[in-house]
């Protein structure tokens, strides 16, 4: 939100610089995002460092108010005129223009009152109108078609206001300012842009800002008045209100204004919607609009005669309810909306009128022939208002501000002020009296808070005085009683609980916040510090992830959101319907593809691969996450943890050099990654068979099981699951292990086994055996029969066809044998390799080729 510091003034005194004004509430929870300085210099102040901001300071001297006392022709162009400008200095300045808004003055002779406009003078510095890009300039003089000109009526964008140029700015002067008062002293302002949180939504006002301001400050406030002139009929008769759904629409309140007339708001009501990023429309729109910023109460204004119309002349009666079957509303966003069940509405006896606390309907809306106005305060649910919001894709100023609570007490305080600035800024008679429902009154918070807990909480010792005057300053109502104070909360405070235990929290919250959590000391704990345990879980997690990053892969993080849908992709066989049992499924998606909790890490591996590799070919990912699955007994679901692995493209990094051809991945380079990390993590007990994981191809995929319990299967994607993802350039390998299974085996007591200082004696043995046995289960036989003297055995070779039977293969060993203490013999090694060959064939059938 845009606060002018010049708005704040005309409720709170501000006697400190604005750059610390923007720290104090800054610290205070109300963030300044930034400072906008509107022709004034900005300030320093030690201590607070704000981005120096590239806005053009208008000079004292020679940028000032100025008052065009005619406008005449110009004698040789159509398109320009003169006009003559009273600076305060002895003689009247001209200056030619071609400033569109003149020309109706053009030739009409001194002007009573005269038209007043921003004046430059020759040697002042103004941004180029006329420039595309921001340029800034000096004026100097110069003749335009024959005429000398040397000075200039500005517009907003020559004085970095906006990127207005259709014409000089006209102003009013009903303070009486004297020609060539420094337009700095006239216009000259600072934006504060304050981001608000959800839990300040009284602060979305200048009002709201200006009770903290006046609370930092240890200021009274000066709010508005909201009294109004009632010189009509009675209200009575005129209106009616009718409420069905209390628990949405807690209050409405109607004024009525006749005889008034619609035109463009007083100078000084524009200015102020300009500063705040409002676009002036007329004089109701524009208090609609003013109030809203102004107190934070949103208003709506309907033409009276087109509401009587609707109802055949009758007197109109306003009813808040939920939609009836296909009713839709035409708004003034030109959109025709589709009304949802939840959806609360302002209609009439004819139908709908507008969707309450968000948007008005097009039927009913202010226009220049508009003479008598029914306005409208009211108060919505907030949570109602927000999902209304979120359905109907539409966001406004008055939605944003419902839609994090505006208390009912706001609703007669904003129809009161709204009702008689229209009176004043377009005349009319205000009915007497205001109708005013309210079946939901908003109950009074009382919280009753001890000294004893506002220590215990802050860890600080206030005085109670300083506690009852922070609290008065916030306009909270104190009683004291000893060391307990009786809290009442002022009505625009929605965000203290009724509960004892959570108002004390809320109003110490109070009290640090404006006392400044910058000044909270620090303190060392008085306390021993209590055992410290070692989460092992998480320590073990994090020694994976350094050993994936050390192996050469990025860790992905992606949401744990997806559909049934889409994790069906992952099945190349899938057909029918999908089945939606066992997910966790979401009430209010954050979008129509987060439907549910995911069962696999799989599905965000191949989505964000798909989605790189519009940049790269060549990816090496991980991520650890956790999956969900229901249970039965309807309780909080599983979520174990997993971890998943993708790898495709180029083996290796292309270089300048180009020594090496950059062969895609295959399998072997996803299973060193994975043997990597087990040896890393300090895991034996591995073993690897085929895998039937339907996501992976069924001859380039296997399991991973350590200690006899599957861990997970790893592979090669299956064609069409690749296909499906848009991920055919190149082989793609994932892996998808039970993270918290595969953790419990890491051995943290591990041997380290000192180098070898006795040569190893190297055999090879090749074996026949059937095509069904896997190298897994022989290399596990010889490494059992080999005993402690075979330090390895690794398959070189794998052979099928001619000598070799039909249904059978050959698989060949390189063997090392070796002692810790002592050279082997020869008749040690055959003895043992012996012994070996009798396993092989003993237990697997295996036969000896060599």
């Amino acid at each position: 939100m845009q606060v002018p510091v010049s708005w704040l003034r005309e409720f709170v005194e501000i006697d400190i610089p604005v750059e610390l004004l923007a720290e104090r509430l800054t610290l205070a929870g109300l963030e300044v995002a930034s400072i906008s300085y509107i022709g004034v210099p900005q300030g320093f102040v030690e201590g607070v460092r704000w981005p120096i901001s590239n806005h053009l300071v208008w000079d004292r001297e020679k940028i000032v108010l100025g008052a065009i006392r005619e406008v005449k022709p110009h004698p040789d162009a159509d398109r320009l005129v003169i006009a003559l400008v009273d600076y305060g200095g002895t003689a009247l300045e001209q200056t030619v223009t071609g400033a569109p808004n003149l020309f109706e003055y053009k030739g009409k002779g001194p002007l009573d009152p005269p038209l007043w406009s921003p004046f430059a003078m020759e040697g002042a510095e103004v941004w180029d109108g006329h420039s595309d890009e921001p340029k800034r300039m000096v004026l100097k003089e110069k003749k335009l078609r024959g005429v000398p000109n040397r000075c200039m009526v500005c517009s907003e964008k020559e004085l970095g206001i906006s990127e207005e140029h259709e014409g000089i700015m006209l102003m009013e002067n009903p303070r009486g300012i004297a020609p060539g008062t420094p337009l700095q002293d006239v216009l000259g302002d600072v934006i504060l842009e304050i981001e608000l949180t959800p839990n300040m939504a009284r602060n979305y006002s200048v009002l709201g800002v200006a009770r903290e301001v006046a609370a930092l400050l240890g200021k009274p406030v000066k709010p508005p008045s909201f009294d109004y002139l009632a010189e009509g009929g009675p209200i009575a008769g005129q209106a009616a209100i009718e409420i069905r759904e209390p628990e949405l629409n807690p209050r409405f309140t109607l004024a009525l204004l006749r005889d008034t007339e619609v035109r463009p708001s007083p100078q000084w009501m524009q200015w102020r919607l300009t500063l705040c990023g409002q676009r002036p429309i007329n004089n109701i729109v524009d208090v609609t609009n003013y109030i809203t910023f102004e107190i934070g109460q949103p208003l709506h204004a309907f033409d009276y005669d087109k509401l009587k119309a609707r109802v055949g002349g009758k007197m109109p009666k306003i009813i808040t309810r939920l939609p009836e079957a296909g009713e839709k509303l035409d708004t003034l966003d030109e959109v025709t909306r589709e009304l949802q069940e939840h959806n609360i509405l302002v209609c009439d006896e004819a139908g709908v009128l507008s969707m309450g606390g968000i948007i008005g309907g097009a039927e009913t809306e202010i226009s220049d022939t508009t003479t008598n106005v029914l306005l409208e305060a009211a108060n919505w649910n907030f949570i109602n208002i927000r999902r209304t919001m979120q359905s109907q894709k539409v966001n406004t100023d008055a939605g944003v501000r419902f839609s994090r609570g505006v208390h009912p007490s706001q609703a007669l305080l904003g129809v009161q002020r709204g009702i008689e600035l229209m009176r004043q800024t377009g005349g009319g008679q205000i009915a007497q009296g205001i109708i005013d429902e309210y079946p939901l009154p908003a109950p009074t918070v009382t919280v009753d808070l001890h000294m004893s807990e506002v220590e215990r909480i802050s860890g600080m010792v206030f005085t109670t005085r300083q506690v009852a005057d922070i609290l008065t300053n916030l306009q909270f109502t104190v009683e004291v009683d000893g060391d307990v104070l009786h809290v009442t909360a002022p009505d625009f405070r929605m965000d203290i609980n009724t509960d004892t235990h959570v108002g004390q929290a809320d109003l110490i919250e109070e009290i640090t916040r404006i006392y400044g959590y910058d000044l909270i000391p620090d303190t060392i704990i008085a306390d021993a510090m209590p055992s410290q345990w070692t989460n092992v879980a998480l320590e073990r997690e994090e020694r994976a992830r350094d050993i994936l990053v050390a192996l050469g892969l990025r860790e992905n993080i992606s949401y744990r959101f997806t559909t049934p849908e889409r994790e069906a992709q992952l099945n190349p066989h899938h057909t029918g319907a999908v089945s939606h049992e066992g997910y966790i499924e979401l009430a209010n998606p954050l979008a129509a593809d987060k439907s549910a909790l995911r069962h696999t890490l799989l599905i965000s591996l191949l989505e964000n691969a798909r989605g790189n590799m519009r940049y790269t070919p060549r990816q090496q990912v991980f991520e650890v996450g956790n999956v969900y699955r229901a249970r039965e007994n309807g309780a909080l679901p599983d979520e174990p943890r997993r971890l998943g692995l993708l790898i495709t493209g180029p083996r290796r990094v292309d270089t300048w050099t180009h020594d090496e051809p950059g062969n895609n991945v295959d399998f072997y380079d996803l299973k060193g990654i994975v043997e990597g990390l087990l040896n890393g993590l300090k895991i034996s007990g591995v073993t690897y068979s085929r895998s039937s994981h339907p996501s992976l191809h069924p001859g380039r995929s296997a399991l991973l099981s350590v200690g006899g319990k599957e861990i997970g299967s790893f592979g090669e994607l299956h064609p069409l699951v690749a296909a499906g993802f848009e991920l055919t350039a190149a082989p793609v390998f994932v892996a998808e292990f039970d993270l918290d299974a595969l953790l419990d085996f890491v051995d943290e007591l591990y041997t380290a086994q000192p180098l070898p200082v006795t040569p190893p004696v190297y055999q090879d043995i090749a074996l026949v055996v059937n095509n069904e046995t896997s190298a897994a289960e022989v290399e596990t036989v010889i490494m059992k029969a080999g005993g402690n003297m075979l330090k390895m055995a690794r398959l070189f070779d794998l052979y099928t066809g001619d000598p070799i039977p039909a249904g059978q293969k050959s698989l060949a060993y390189n063997l090392v044998y070796q002692a810790d203490d002592r050279t082997l013999t020869d008749k040690e090694v055959a003895k043992v390799h012996r012994k070996i060959m009798q396993a092989v064939e003993r237990e697997l059938g295996a036969k000896v080729r060599a």
